[in-house]
């Protein structure tokens, strides 16, 4: 039997998926990832808690989505599952797709959707192909309606030499007026010695890094108005009481940058 597993599935290399498991305390990943994820941890060992604000920002996203009539959710990246999916947080009846290049997430995401969660579906895609994407008749959704759209820790898997602007652009062309885009990115503009070591580190990943700066993860809602308060720090973006605050004083120590922004009528 090939030790590798399924196309495209090595154990032996690190992965972006199974490291942010590790980091929010799961348990699918693998020996490789450990060692990575440990050694990550040793120059930023705030990582575990930034996760923990990232899958925070996540709920409160879609939380905000929901208020705003959004009843139908793009994942694109989601990466293994965990507690507070976007199904799990979406009011009930809504359809959501996930999308992951990761053999491994859509395994794991598949064996959760039960036949209760019929509106919810799994499919593979690779973001930096938006357009394969968008033909999927699997996704199940309604271009024709307003969409979330969320692309949470997964944009600075995305190389520079891929095109970055181009991708958001495609997926926002095909938004009906009325959706959203919530993003989050990691960034090198705090903590920047223990960012760069810790950027070595996924450099030997299946999933190398690339960081960008404020003014570059601003570019990325070019097309969409921004919700209040913008551009902000994971634990900045509309804190909910019942959030454990893991950076209340420093919220630059979460390491990613986030916002949400709405697609208006042309």
């Amino acid at each position: 039997m090939d030790q590798r597993g399924p196309r495209g599935f090595d154990p032996t290399k690190p992965n972006a998926a199974r490291l942010y498991d590790y980091y929010l305390g799961g348990k699918d990943n693998f020996p490789a990832d450990r060692a990575a994820a440990e050694k990550i941890l040793r120059v930023a060992p705030e990582l575990r808690a930034a996760a923990r604000a990232n899958r925070a920002f996540l709920g409160r996203a879609v939380r905000y989505l929901a208020a705003q009539g959004i009843t139908q959710f793009l994942d694109i990246g989601t990466g293994l599952p965990t507690r507070g999916n976007v199904h799990e947080v979406a009011p009930p009846g809504s359809r959501i797709a996930y999308v992951d290049n990761d053999p491994v997430v859509l395994v794991h995401a598949r064996a959760l959707l039960t036949a209760s969660e019929r509106d919810t579906t799994a499919v593979w895609g690779d973001l930096r192909d938006p357009e394969e994407i968008l033909k999927n008749a699997e996704l199940g959704l309604d271009f024709d309606r307003p969409i979330g759209l969320l692309l949470v820790a997964v944009l600075h898997f995305i190389g520079r030499g891929d095109d970055t602007g181009r991708i958001i652009a495609t997926l926002r062309d095909a938004l009906a007026p009325g959706s959203f885009i919530a993003l989050s990115h990691g960034t090198s503009d705090a903590r920047q010695a223990a960012v760069s070591k810790g950027t070595e580190v996924y450099r030997n990943s299946a999933s190398p890094l690339t960081l960008r700066s404020r003014s570059e993860i601003e570019a990325l809602f070019d097309g969409f108005e921004m919700v209040e308060p913008g551009v902000v720090w994971l634990p900045q973006w509309r804190p909910e009481e019942a959030d454990f605050i893991d950076f209340p004083e420093h919220p630059e120590r979460s390491l990613i940058l986030c916002g949400l922004g709405r697609k208006n009528a042309d």
